[in-house]
């Protein structure tokens, strides 16, 4: 074959695989149950759509024939806009993971609430006043038994366990404390913080092990990304991709790049997708470190899970496809997946 008809049917090929991807017709609704995704439904960013911009983090993720929603914003009201603009029905949830206490993660409560009042809260586990409630020894405190009972914590006769109330009453909040499996192939990673500003905070992040390895999504990354990927390691030391608030938004350029080479270097990370509190410098260094392996999720965007990883929408994949024919390769997005064919000039 000639270096022409090479050419020639390399991008006969390309305009094949291409045709085949911007004309393939819609799941048919059968297919609703084995969708795999990742929904941003609540951040700062994004394009100019119907939903609203605002500090905070929310996601659904649909794994495994399960709805999952991932953090509740900053605001009740925000939310429902948001997931009214995707259609998408709180009430139909399978289950909630909150990562930890601060408002702009927790602020949405009180709409998931109103639309699912007896939904499965999973929250983190905090010391004494934890917002989510929290149950202690009560040994925890030391006792005087020489004080007259009026002056002895009930009376002298506490219970074995103290429970502390939270601030959703009567809402069905599942506390954790410790790394493990909630769903089949679905973990919660629990780490606790020793940053300053949120020293001892416990904090979730969701791990989904699937065929490709480890899928991880965090609310803010307060015990630090790094731990994090570390922890869910364990489980699957393949990690394919994190998602979510990386918390390096006031971070310095040197640490900035010690995450980045860390994600992409040491744990060996496939993709990134970072949002929320990851910051716009950070940004900027995961997409230089990263390419075409760095996920664009703002406000509104859907990251496909699973056989059909990381497919972005057809005009997307199409203006990527004319980036790499511009770097000496031909190539293109097969099912989310770079394709890509050697320059057939350099033969």
């Amino acid at each position: 074959m000639t270096t022409g008809s090479r050419v020639i049917s390399w991008s006969a090929t390309l305009l094949l695989v291409v045709g085949c991807a911007t004309t393939t017709p819609a799941a048919p609704a059968t297919a609703e149950a084995a969708k795999a995704q990742i929904t941003i439904l609540y951040d700062a960013f994004g394009k100019p759509s119907a939903m609203q911009k605002d500090w905070g983090y929310a996601a659904l993720i649909e794994y495994g024939g399960k709805r999952i929603l991932f953090d509740s914003g900053n605001n009740p009201d925000i939310l429902a806009q948001n997931t009214k603009a995707k259609n998408i029905d709180l009430s139909k949830l399978d289950f909630v993971v909150m990562s930890h206490r601060h408002g702009d993660h927790m602020g949405g409560l009180a709409y998931l609430l109103k639309v699912n009042p007896t939904m499965k809260i999973y929250a983190p586990k905090d010391g004494l006043g934890g917002v989510y409630g929290t149950d202690w020894p009560s040994s925890f405190y030391r006792k005087d038994p020489s004080l007259p009972p009026e002056q002895r914590y009930y009376s002298g006769a506490p219970p074995e366990v103290i429970r502390f109330g939270s601030a959703w009453p009567g809402a069905n909040i599942q506390l954790v404390d410790k790394t493990g499996e909630i769903a089949p192939n679905i973990y919660l990673i629990s780490l606790i913080s020793d940053k300053p500003g949120t020293l001892e905070m416990r904090e979730l992040s969701l791990a989904i092990k699937t065929p490709e390895g480890m899928v991880i999504v965090v609310g803010c990354s307060h015990p630090g990304i790094d731990k994090i990927v570390e922890e869910a390691s364990t489980i699957n030391p393949r990690i394919h991709m994190v998602a979510g608030g990386f918390h390096l938004v006031v971070a310095s350029d040197s640490d900035i790049e010690k995450i980045v080479a860390t994600l992409h270097d040491t744990f060996r990370v496939e993709f990134v997708a970072p949002g929320h509190c990851t910051g716009e410098p950070a940004f900027t260094a995961l997409q230089k470190a990263f390419r075409d392996h760095y996920l664009y999720a703002g406000l509104g965007t859907s990251l496909a899970l699973g056989s059909s990883q990381n497919k972005t929408s057809s005009e997307e994949n199409l203006n990527r496809l004319a980036k790499l024919s511009n770097r000496k390769l031909i190539g293109t997005y097969l099912l989310g997946r770079i394709v890509a064919f050697p320059d057939i000039h350099d033969k």
